[in-house]
């Protein structure tokens, strides 16, 4: 997931370099999106690991 969350960041700084000020607004949104659940899952994962000790 965090793959997917870069490659829509860069694009939406590739948009916003070449003008495309809509896209780039979109991409970056969905960037952001993926990038709070996947900080989510991470710890999610690192406190269910915890609970099980």
């Amino acid at each position: 997931m965090l793959k997917w969350t870069i490659i829509f960041f860069l694009s939406a700084i590739l948009a916003a370099m070449y003008g495309f000020g809509g896209l780039a607004e979109g991409a970056e949104d969905v960037a952001k999106v993926m990038c709070f659940i996947f900080t989510g899952m991470v710890f999610g994962s690192l406190f269910s690991n915890f609970k099980r000790i």
